[in-house]
């Protein structure tokens, strides 16, 4: 078989447009980058708080790590698919990535500082890495979500709550409190246990095990020398609840007295009748 020389060429073009593809999609943004600081009037990095580079058809960023003051950074609607550009841009507090095609998020656990985060409309699968991930952001109070295959879990949402406490809106809804309990009881059985077992201040038997024989606790009788409506009875019990059963009873007594109008004469009476009556009755009544 003789060798054909004309096929080398088409070989090495091939290979050198692969090769040139992520250098002229860095020449791209670093454009980009660079019309941004005209048009705002940035002179120097350190004056660079702000970036607007949504809707530039990216691919690739450059490195940001020179803008140590950066706060603000918007790259929606964009094609990006990896997030190695922010490394340290620990200022950083609002970053819009909504509408790309990012499926992983490695390298956000470095901004400490980050208040908001938009990851809608991406393309983000692994729930347990996204997660992981973003643990390591203290500050962060809003984050989205939605239209990613990792919402496709059944308790996603509260999967993301249990795991960060700290989102206080999440997919533009805020959080509320029946959610962090419901996630407390679907994520953390043990808690939930001892939550459930606390009863009165202190801590009871809230196991429960079918095979186990149902206890029943023996009923309560009044002793014999118990008598209803008496306060100053003194009678001492060998056992303490009986005693707490006991004042129970006496609790539950109820005496209402009140004045016997027809015993009371009116002015005229008192004017008129001379003859001395009797005195005031008070009248009392005791239910139980």
């Amino acid at each position: 078989m003789a060798w054909d020389p004309n096929h080398l060429p088409h070989v090495s073009l091939h290979s050198t447009s692969l090769v040139r593809a992520p250098e002229v999609a860095f020449e791209i943004s670093r454009r980009a980058v660079e019309d941004q600081l005209k048009i705002c009037g940035f002179k120097r990095d350190a004056d660079v708080f702000e970036l607007f580079l949504s809707q530039k058809n990216l691919t690739e960023v450059i490195d940001l790590s020179r803008f140590r003051k950066l706060k603000y950074l918007w790259l929606h609607h964009n094609k990006l698919q990896g997030l190695t550009f922010l490394t340290r841009n620990y200022c950083l507090s609002e970053l819009y990535l909504n509408n790309n095609a990012i499926f992983d998020i490695e390298g956000l656990h470095s901004l400490p500082s980050l208040y908001l985060l938009l990851l809608h409309h991406n393309e983000l699968t692994n729930i347990d890495a996204t997660v992981k991930e973003l643990k390591g952001m203290p500050n962060l109070k809003i984050l989205t979500l939605y239209q990613n295959p990792l919402c496709q879990y059944n308790l996603y949402r509260l999967f993301v709550i249990y795991h960060l406490p700290e989102v206080q809106y999440l997919d533009r809804k805020e959080v509320t409190e029946d959610e962090r309990r419901s996630m407390i009881t679907v994520f953390n059985h043990k808690r939930t246990h001892v939550i459930q077992s606390i009863a009165f201040g202190r801590r009871v038997d809230a196991s429960w095990n079918p095979r186990a024989p149902l206890k029943q606790k023996p009923a309560q009788r009044v002793p014999p020398d118990f008598a209803f409506a008496n306060n100053v009875d003194k009678t001492v019990f060998d056992d303490p609840e009986d005693a707490v059963f006991v004042r129970s009873l006496k609790r539950s007594a109820m005496a209402f007295t009140f004045l016997n109008w027809d015993t009371v004469p009116t002015r005229e009476e008192k004017y008129i009748d001379e003859k001395d009556r009797e005195p005031t009755q008070m009248l009392t009544v005791t239910l139980r």
